[in-house]
């Protein structure tokens, strides 16, 4: 290719101006001498002409393909109805018809959801990455297969750096139908036993104007109604738990809607406890009750209410109670009025001395089985006659003294069941053998009842610490009063804190102590998640997980330590997943509970169709009549419109690599000193003659 290019042995400025003297000079030689001047200004202007350095250049181009990108989108909105298959078919025609043009290479860009965060679709963002090593001038053009639900929309090509048209494919149907939850207000805390109220919205193209709302708490259900589409409606849930609650709203699907995924929106809200009201009540001062006192006392959650009985019970000497009391052991007011007010009942080293009736023992009978904790701290009293086991209480105990009490150091050692126990499991020091941790001196014997096997043994093998549940309630008895010595440091003592602070969130039913358990998290590492199987059991079955699509899969868990079980996979979508194992479910959300993809399914034109005219592109719908599918002829274009009804166009760029430049310089060297040299004999001879013809 042949071009003529100038490099000015003076700047441009500078020839400008001696142009324009040259021109004045040419204009008043002209009118002085005639056409005779003509030949002064011809030198002149070779002058300049050679100042401006002239050349030829003669470059060895090779012609290289322009280049037409085609961004897929794979995003969550394009996996709903018949899209999938429409993209595919569509990618395919177009790969088979640009293979047909000759001069234009093909970039196909398919653009799948973010592996984090919210941030929808971003085809856009995902071009401009993918053409960011193209010069402007080889794009001929780009097409997007998209439902055109896309969200980094510029406001127009050029603000990206792009000159090329952009054609848009629109999947999906115009007629579609769906139904979706919308959370209007949603509480991310509620306080546990609190009812808690949340506002939704049923949306609905193409619906009937209402629609059944199922309410699920945790994966069981708690309310069904009947309310009206397109309208705000509110409903109640009791927090049942401390932690997550899982709230799931559900709205009956449409016959023949886009996706059933949208129909449901999950909400997890955070139990909160407010103070944690405890009653201990110990039977006489000893060293052991100022450990309980200080360890409820530490925990600025807990509203403790302690009373303690100073008369011993073998000081019977007939003065009445209420002039011994420092002050009135309200009795009626708290295990009768107020009983079901506390969380948990403490009674450490309590004997029965005819303080508290028998109906009053019926009392806290009633209040554990309705769901409320008890706690018996046993001391050398638990095996006499006036021993708690010799009351009403004796049927929700978890064993019965034999009257016998061993004093001799021992070391608390969790059982077999104590070892898979979350209670006693992993505590620090318990992995030596004997468990590192001080000695304690005293234990009740005590049988426990037939079903129930304790987690703490100590001297000769006798039950420590045993477990039960009655109906809703809990019951823990500890048949000695020595934690204390552990509190002292006593041969370096041990991890009393861990223990009772375990065994009192246990009786208070916080989900992370539960014996059979199943919980699942996200990891932070992408999509992966974390699944942990608490069980008594040998095995874990294994577990089914529901994604948001309906996709099931199992999971097969392997052992961690006794009586826990875990496993990870990758989450293949985001949105909430449902994990099942048995009777037990645990929900995970692996980004948003209710992702922005699923906000908003209905295939558009609208969004993109300014950014496509503005680009001289266009925009369409793939979806033919009788469930064809309808793709434009590809053309390229040099001028003029560059889609019609039936085709888009590309626009060439004659683009080419340049293997070698010769270059041929016209006002230099001896062809252009010859030049000079000529014209200014011409003008003497010419001007020479003029003379001596005057």
């Amino acid at each position: 290719m042949l071009s003529l290019s100038f490099t000015p042995l003076l700047p441009w400025a500078a020839i400008a101006v001696l142009g324009v003297i040259v021109a004045v000079l040419a204009v008043f030689a002209v009118l002085a001498r005639g056409r005779t001047a003509l030949l002064r200004v011809l030198v002149l202007a070779l002058v300049l002409a050679a100042l401006t350095n002239p050349a030829l250049v003669h470059e060895d181009r090779e012609p290289v393909k322009d280049i037409a990108a085609i961004v897929v989108d794979r995003s969550g909105s394009q996996q709903l109805g018949d899209r999938p298959q429409m993209t595919d078919a569509v990618r395919a025609e177009l790969q088979r018809r640009f293979g047909a043009l000759a001069n234009i290479e093909t970039r196909f860009i398919d653009v799948p959801d973010a592996k984090e965060g919210d941030d929808g679709t971003k085809l856009f963002t995902a071009l401009g990455q993918a053409l960011a090593d193209v010069p402007p001038e080889r794009l001929a053009g780009i097409v997007m297969l998209t439902d055109g639900v896309v969200h980094d929309i510029p406001a127009s090509m050029a603000q990206l750096g792009i000159k090329a048209p952009l054609h848009v494919l629109v999947t999906g149907h115009p007629d579609e139908r769906d139904r979706q939850i919308k959370l209007l207000e949603a509480p991310r805390f509620g306080i546990v036993g609190k009812d808690l109220t949340i506002r939704a919205e049923v949306m609905e193209r193409g619906g009937t104007g209402h629609a059944v709302v199922t309410m699920r708490r945790d994966g069981e259900e708690i309310g069904r109604r009947d309310v009206a589409t397109d309208k705000p409606f509110s409903l109640t849930t009791r927090i049942e738990h401390g932690g997550p609650n899982v709230v799931e709203i559900e709205v009956e699907p449409l016959p023949g809607e886009l996706t059933t995924v949208n129909n449901r929106a999950v909400l997890p809200i955070e139990g909160i406890r407010e103070k944690l009201r405890v009653l201990l009540v110990s039977g006489e001062p000893h060293q052991g009750e100022r450990t309980w006192r200080n360890l409820l006392k530490s925990d600025a959650n807990v509203d403790l209410v302690h009373f303690t009985i100073l008369r011993p019970p073998e000081k019977q000497d007939g003065t009445p109670i209420s002039e011994l009391s420092l002050i009135a052991f309200p009795t009626r007011e708290l295990f009768v009025q107020k009983i079901k007010d506390f969380d948990l009942i403490i009674f450490d080293r309590y004997a029965n001395q005819s303080v508290l009736p028998q109906a009053y023992f019926d009392n806290i009978v009633r209040y554990v089985r309705e769901g409320g904790a008890l706690l018996i701290a046993a001391g050398p009293e638990f095996a006499g006659p006036a021993s708690l086991a010799r009351t009403r209480l004796a049927g929700i105990l978890p064993g019965d003294p034999d009257g016998r009490v061993v004093e001799k150091p021992y070391k608390a050692t969790p059982t077999q069941v104590g070892q898979r126990h979350p209670v006693t499991r992993d505590l620090p020091g318990s992995d030596a053998n004997p468990p590192a941790w001080g000695d304690w001196v005293r234990i009740v014997e005590a049988r426990t009842r037939a079903g129930i096997q304790p987690i703490l043994s100590g001297a000769e093998g006798l039950p420590l610490l045993a477990l039960s549940r009655e109906e809703k309630g809990r019951v823990a008895l500890l048949l000695s009063d020595q934690a204390w010595l552990w509190a002292r440091g006593y041969q370096e003592g041990g991890p009393y804190l861990d223990l009772l602070r375990r065994l009192g969130h246990w009786l208070m039913k916080e989900p992370a102590l539960e014996e059979e358990a199943l919980r699942a998290q996200t990891t932070g590492r992408g999509r992966e998640v974390r699944v942990e199987r608490q069980t008594m059991a040998d095995q874990a079955e294994p577990v089914t997980v529901t994604g948001p699509t309906g996709k099931v899969t199992t999971l097969t868990l392997k052992p961690k330590e006794p009586g826990l079980f875990t496993a990870t996979f990758d989450a293949e979508s985001l949105g909430l997943h449902t994990l099942r194992s048995g009777n037990l479910v645990a929900f995970v959300s692996v980004g948003p509970a209710n992702p922005r993809e699923l906000a908003d399914v209905f295939s558009d034109t609208d969004r993109l169709k300014a950014v496509a005219d503005g680009s001289g592109g266009s925009i369409r719908r793939i979806a033919g009549s009788g469930g064809a599918i309808d793709v434009p002829r590809l053309a390229v274009v040099r001028g003029g419109r560059l889609s019609g009804a039936d085709w888009i166009g590309f626009r060439p760029s004659d683009s080419a690599n340049i293997r070698g430049v010769e270059v041929y310089p016209l006002a230099l060297g001896l062809a252009a000193l010859a030049a000079l040299a000529a014209a200014l004999l011409a003008m003497w001879l010419v001007e020479g003659r003029r003379g001596r013809a005057a």
